[in-house]
């Protein structure tokens, strides 16, 4: 049964995650248990973004935001990293391709500044020519760490004359501007931390931990993530419904 079929009958539409971010592991992992390199998995896994972000606009997400590649990345093998690079060239020019039928705004989050000058141009791009969509909204996290995503914020803040601090005009400074925080942070491969992603905007995200490994990371699997959402109750701090 589909997340849209689910809802429907719990008559808890309006308790759909307005944004979903997504912590893609397990890339590496589905490869080697199949005998294929890392690189293999890579792509498995890039298919498997392209089946969620489909997914999530087709049940009204408004934002979707993904762990691509993040700033401690750079640390894995040479090939591996070129490997990567290759198919977020090749994501980048199909979504050109594609964007008068898909319509959906692509944002990048991160510093481009080490990426090959064809990425950075086919990563402009994507954002300038996609600009014009105003439905569903794909942010792409490359070359991105929370913590140097905040010390980048802190410093914007400090060049533009220090204004008054408060949590709405700092988040202005982060790479998601002023878009909503992420209603539910999905982390698929069965580690269960949140690897330096989204520290300021997470803050209050419910957290949901799968042992399915990305490239096997499913509509159904999707389904199952919202259902869980749909049944805790967010406080925020405050007392709860049934205290």
């Amino acid at each position: 049964m589909s997340a849209r079929k689910q809802t429907d009958m719990a008559g808890e539409l309006e308790r759909l995650p307005r944004h979903i971010a997504v912590i893609m592991d397990g890339n590496g992992r589905w490869a080697k248990k199949r005998g294929l390199p890392r690189t293999a998995g890579h792509s498995a896994g890039a298919d498997s973004f392209r089946r969620a972000a489909r997914y999530c606009q087709k049940l009204g997400i408004e934002y979707l935001t993904v762990y691509a590649f993040s700033t401690e990345n750079w640390k894995r093998p040479a090939d591996e990293v070129a490997g990567i690079m290759a198919l977020l060239e090749k994501y980048l020019r199909q979504a050109l391709r594609d964007l008068e039928k898909e319509r959906v705004r692509i944002c990048i989050f991160g510093a481009l500044s080490p990426f090959a000058p064809e990425l950075q141009k086919l990563c402009r791009e994507c954002m300038e020519r996609s600009a014009v969509y105003t439905g569903a909204q794909v942010n792409i996290c490359l070359n991105y760490g929370g913590r140097d995503e905040i010390v980048r914020a802190a410093k914007r803040w400090a060049a533009d004359g220090c204004p008054e601090l408060t949590e709405h005009t700092f988040s202005g400074y982060m790479w998601g501007g002023d878009i909503p925080d992420p209603d539910l942070l999905i982390r698929p491969g069965g580690e269960k931390r949140i690897s330096n992603f989204l520290l300021w905007e997470c803050a209050y995200s419910e957290l949901y931990f799968s042992d399915v490994l990305w490239p096997d990371f499913d509509e159904a699997e999707f389904d199952k993530a919202i259902a869980a959402y749909q049944h805790r109750e967010r406080r925020f701090g405050d007392v709860g419904k049934s205290e």
